[in-house]
């Protein structure tokens, strides 16, 4: 434990100076460290239920399916990283476009993956894991009433202090939920050369499996969350003794590869799980119930427990997280109240929602995700090309204006009245859920347009 400690607080000295500060770099075992914090702050239990599910679903177009899902479940997540990262925080990418939208468009993510949908979804989906093992008679309501007053207040008392996330997510129950994952995966990979052919897919994925798999990867949430976990990453990075700002965003851009080559791995394995039951499970609806199947088909009672305990692990790690993020970004912009009283409020407000139960939050997920993630793609998209956007100023609020138009209409609409017909329906890609595509595309181009046009009449002049 000494010898750990040591590691964790001395980082690698490079060389000289820069800003003042010294140049220091993390060593290779604290990057794979917080590399696993960021793994354990993503990966919850929307992470776990949808990838075997879509490995049921998607049959025999499993490979395009999952790669789709990459893209949203993966690549944008650690994109969004990377671009925060390099603008310095949400607020400074998002100030951009304006800073009215910066404020109203940075409270609703951090809102959305925090107490309103996120935080109550981790102690929801625990609870129904465990319903199943409730003593006749007892009462589901008083259960989960209990269930998640305990859930909490553990999140709460360990999310108390967010510098030292990676010693308990990077090192403790970060490496465990990954052993016990690969444990169900290595089962279901010994099972494949054994197994008939897969069926064929069944919806959404019996139309364009990519495009299904990368509108499911909105579910995981990852790219909202990725856009406000670099608060805490970089928390973590400062505490290990990394101070200049260069250094530290080169820490935090590494920790998101780590973090996205562990995702893929994990999501690929679960895939896997769920092409193995195609076939007996083509009915199911459910993730968990995949998951569950193939550890009790492999490990018999064993396998219901090491289920139980990678959904606890998986919730109560991303529970943490988003407490801590939270936390930390509206004790920020709200100086008279501290960090514990924000984390507080959030882990009183999140047991009283995670009590309406977790249907009645994930129906209210889709329309808030339809809003939001549109957007938050556009804004990762021209972070990463920052230098050239800021260029020409206008693109900013143009592109992010008319995305944010689009997305939530077609939001409102499949929300309040599915059935009415919008002019938006005939855009190119509508029909998959991604009519904001081309509308983003045109307002960049003529906005970039219309701006060298001004410049060039305003330099004649």
């Amino acid at each position: 434990m000494a010898q750990d400690s040591q590691v964790a607080s001395t980082p690698v000295v490079a060389r000289g100076e820069r800003d003042g500060l010294p140049v220091r770099s993390l060593a290779p075992r604290q990057t794979l460290s917080v590399g696993i914090t960021l793994f354990s702050m993503f990966f919850g239990a929307g992470n776990l239920i949808l990838p075997p599910l879509l490995g049921v679903q998607a049959g025999s177009e499993g490979l395009p399916a999952i790669l789709g899902f990459f893209v949203t479940g993966v690549g944008l997540p650690v994109l969004g990283i990377v671009a925060v990262a390099l603008s310095g925080t949400l607020r400074d990418l998002a100030t951009r476009v304006h800073p009215t939208f910066a404020r109203v468009f940075v409270a609703l993510v951090y809102l959305s993956i925090g107490p309103c949908l996120a935080i109550p979804r981790t102690a929801s989906t625990a609870f129904e894991m465990l319903a199943p093992l409730l003593p006749e008679g007892a009462s589901p309501e008083l259960a989960r009433l209990a269930f998640s007053v305990a859930f909490f207040a553990v999140a709460y008392v360990l999310a108390l202090r967010p510098g030292r996330l990676t010693r308990l997510l990077g090192r403790v129950t970060g490496p465990a939920l990954i052993a016990l994952i690969v444990v169900v995966v290595a089962s279901a990979l010994a099972s494949l050369p054994g197994m008939a052919p897969a069926p064929a897919p069944v919806a959404p994925y019996d139309g364009a499996p990519a495009v299904a798999g990368f509108l499911t990867g909105y579910q995981t949430m990852d790219l909202l969350a990725s856009l406000t976990f670099g608060i805490v990453i970089a928390t973590n990075v400062r505490a290990l003794g990394v101070s200049a700002p260069r250094d530290v965003t080169r820490a935090v851009c590494g920790a998101g590869v780590i973090a996205g080559v562990l995702m893929m791995a994990v999501y690929g394995g679960l895939c896997v799980v769920g092409y193995e039951l195609s076939a007996d499970l083509a009915t199911v609806t459910n993730g968990a119930v995949v998951i569950t199947a193939s550890a009790s088909a492999h490990f018999g009672i064993a396998g219901t427990a090491i289920v139980a305990v990678i959904f606890l692990l998986a919730c109560l790690n991303v529970c943490i997280g988003l407490i801590s993020c939270c936390g930390s970004y509206f004790a920020e912009e709200l100086p008279s109240v501290s960090y514990r009283a924000c984390a507080l409020a959030f882990a009183v407000f999140s047991c009283a929602v995670s009590n309406l139960g977790l249907d009645a939050i994930i129906s209210f997920s889709a329309t808030l995700l339809g809003a939001l993630y549109p957007p938050a793609i556009v804004l990762v998209a021209m972070g990463l090309l920052r230098r050239r956007c800021d260029a020409v100023p206008a693109v900013w609020p143009w592109t992010v204006g008319v995305t944010v138009a689009v997305s939530v209409a077609e939001a409102l609409r499949d929300a309040l009245a599915p059935a009415l017909a919008l002019p938006l329906d005939a855009l190119p890609l509508a029909g998959m859920g991604l009519g904001w595509v081309l509308p983003a595309l045109l307002a960049a181009a003529l906005s970039s347009a219309l701006s060298v046009l001004l410049r060039r009449r305003h330099a004649r002049a």
